[in-house]
């Protein structure tokens, strides 16, 4: 059996590895850190929980410690991409724990964080920057980091970048890097857009896979209860008043609705925290950090704000809306069954929501088991015809679903009208930082 001590690793990072009690690489790790050790370019498809992090992380880092070079000002060595706050700042600690030997520099780049508090932070120059795309562009705009000297760029859940519309930002971001450079990208999933994206970054890169791309695993017990809208809290408050002990993530569409079904499960007696982009940073990391804890045993998230969860034991995650990208489904049920461990993911389907499910059946290329709320038959009965009536003309009638196109995230509003070193609007207002230094 493969151990790290076989992957080509320093003894500086192995003895780190061993006290930090890592024993044995991942199968992505396996095989993406010695191709990485050797220069190549790599493309990883890789769900959520499978150790990529670790996977780019520690090669990126011998290979800084084997050839070390003076930290230039306004300037990193690795720029790592990522498509939420709490992601970077979870890929940022991680560098820190596997280079804890080699008193690395790490900064955290991101929306709702200090912009002044940042650029000094850069000033001095450091080794790895881990950045939100709207927020590196802030200060890319501004003079305060130059992209020049980066010899690494790892780009994370690429396709969930696609999903939030951050695409055109990563090829402009990328346009301003030094051709020589080894390119690291990492996707769960594989969409035709995010394969020409891979196609345009990577030189003839390697390319790893541990599981088929839009394929959960097989150790998730998935089932679909077929709801009317009106009945979703009721049914949920039965559904986790059975499993207050455990640990349980509820996906919800929108920021308002993660608010309503977390105070309704507060007055249901069941201790629930809601995490998304309205929150501030403090509140975010206050609830991921009573839900680590188990403090509060319910996190209820939209798919932005829980992208950044990497959190073990987490046994049960229901999906109160069902995703209107159907990849993203593959995205929230990795959220449990880590570590090896098995886990349950209870998706609830209304009547408006059918379009969305033969879409995800089609991305992951099953039926997933379905029951039906009793209390709900009588209305599911009403809204049929309703229902067929709007699954006409939809993906399983072979019109491909559409990505929505509603409000922007923060991130993606912030990139508009902005060139490097040229004109742009002024910040909307003073934003904190989550300083990450070693």
């Amino acid at each position: 059996m493969t151990t790290f001590s076989d992957l080509g690793l320093p003894q500086s990072i192995l003895k780190t590895l061993e006290q930090a009690g890592y024993e044995r690489p991942t199968p992505i790790q396996a095989q993406a850190i010695p191709l990485l050790l050797k220069g190549r370019d790599l493309l990883g498809i890789a769900a959520t929980g499978t150790g990529k992090t670790a996977a780019f992380a520690l090669p990126i880092l011998a290979q800084l410690a084997d050839r070390k070079q003076p930290l230039r000002n306004r300037s990193c060595q690795v720029l790592v991409l990522s498509p939420t706050r709490e992601l970077a700042q979870q890929i940022a600690d991680s560098f820190l724990v596997y280079g804890e030997s080699m008193r690395i520099r790490v900064a955290v780049i991101v929306g709702g964080n200090s912009f002044g508090k940042q650029a000094q932070q850069l000033q001095r120059g450091v080794d790895i920057v881990v950045a939100t795309p709207g927020r590196l562009l802030d200060h890319a705009d501004q003079g305060t980091l130059r992209l020049d000297a980066t010899r690494f760029l790892v780009l994370d859940e690429a396709d969930h970048m696609l999903d939030l519309g951050f695409i055109p930002a990563v090829k402009r971001i990328v346009r301003n890097l030094p051709a020589e450079r080894q390119n690291l990208f990492f996707s769960a999933t594989m969409p035709k857009e995010i394969a020409g994206l891979a196609a345009e970054l990577l030189d003839n890169p390697e390319r790893v896979s541990v599981t088929p791309a839009s394929t959960p695993a097989e150790r998730i017990d998935q089932k679909i209860v077929h709801v009317a809208a009106g009945h979703k809290v009721r049914l949920l408050t039965e559904l986790l008043a059975t499993r207050q002990a455990e640990r349980v993530l509820v996906f919800t569409r929108t920021k308002r609705g993660a608010d309503r079904v977390a105070i309704s499960l507060e007055k249901a007696g069941i201790g629930a925290a809601a995490i998304h982009g309205n929150k501030s940073q403090p509140q975010r990391q206050r609830a991921l950090n009573g839900f680590k804890a188990g403090d509060t045993p319910i996190l209820v998230a939209t798919d932005i704000a829980a992208r950044g969860i990497d959190i073990d034991g987490i046994s049960l995650v229901v999906q109160y809306d069902l995703p209107e990208v159907p990849e993203t489904y593959v995205h929230r049920i990795g959220r449990t069954a880590r570590a090896g461990a098995s886990g349950t993911a209870v998706s609830f389907c209304a009547p408006d929501d059918q379009p969305l499910l033969r879409a995800i059946e089609k991305v992951t290329r099953r039926t997933i088991p379905a029951e039906t709320d009793p209390a709900s038959v009588a209305e599911l009965a009403a809204a049929a015809p309703a229902a067929r009536r709007q699954g006409r003309g939809g993906p399983r009638d072979g019109v491909k679903a559409q990505r929505p196109q509603g409000r922007r995230h923060p991130e993606q509003r912030a990139q508009q009208g902005r060139s490097f070193g040229g004109q742009r609007r002024p910040n909307r207002a003073p934003q904190r930082t989550a300083e990450v230094l070693a």
